[in-house]
């Protein structure tokens, strides 16, 4: 029988070589690579096609959200397992309507983990045990209200890409280079992003990210 491939990412070296020694313990799993960034996961799956991708929510250039959407909707074989500091019922929600079959606190312990990844293989979905029952059921009872009220979730795909990587700090030409677009079309989507979300400057923008989990703050400690 052919091992679980696994693609492991989170911004944090340590976090993925602590990962990596985990889960190549077990004769079963593999990991087949390693991403520091949400782009970089995106292009590893589509070159490893990997049977799990081990993801954090707060990773730069494009968050663990929206590679999550992405991989989700291009390699449907792909399970995609949430692993991240998040306990806020939102980002629960969040990663699992953005695709994810499985979502983990990192603070669990090891053998929940390979429980998890062999879980999301076998049957699809897996939630951390400090999730609870209640918190699923409101989930469910939310969803459709909060599809309809959430001015984030009337953000396109590139929009919502935009959007990271101002409040990540880079400018109009950066963004343009990153993205393969004209600096116009940033600024237009910039202006998109400000309308739908009635934000009127980058500083704005910058706090409704960070508050989004869109991207992370790290103190000097960490």
């Amino acid at each position: 029988m052919s091992p679980i491939r696994i693609v492991l990412a989170d911004d944090h070296q340590m976090v993925r070589k602590g990962l990596r020694s985990l889960i190549e313990r077990e004769r079963d799993l593999e990991v087949v690579g390693e991403a520091s960034d949400g782009r970089e996961v995106i292009e590893l799956t589509e070159e490893e096609r990997p049977d799990v991708v081990v993801i954090d929510i707060s990773m730069p250039r494009l968050n663990g959200f929206e590679a999550a959407r992405r991989i989700t909707d291009s390699f449907p074989d792909t399970k995609v397992l949430m692993l991240t500091v998040h306990e806020d019922e939102e980002y629960i929600f969040r990663s699992l309507k953005a695709g994810a079959s499985g979502y983990l606190i990192k603070k669990t312990a090891p053998d929940e983990l390979l429980k998890a990844i062999h879980t999301v293989c076998e049957e699809g979905a897996y939630l951390g045990s400090s999730i609870t029952k209640s918190v699923v059921e409101k989930f469910r009872a939310q969803s459709d209200l909060l599809e309809k009220e959430a001015p984030f979730e009337r953000l396109t795909e590139r929009e919502r890409e935009v959007l990271q990587l101002i409040a990540e700090g880079n400018s109009t030409k950066e963004i343009a280079d990153m993205l393969f677009i004209s600096e116009n079309t940033v600024s237009t989507h910039r202006k998109n992003v400000m309308n739908k979300l009635d934000l009127h400057n980058v500083a704005q923008l910058t706090q409704y990210a960070i508050a989004r989990g869109l991207i992370e703050v790290h103190s000097d400690e960490s």
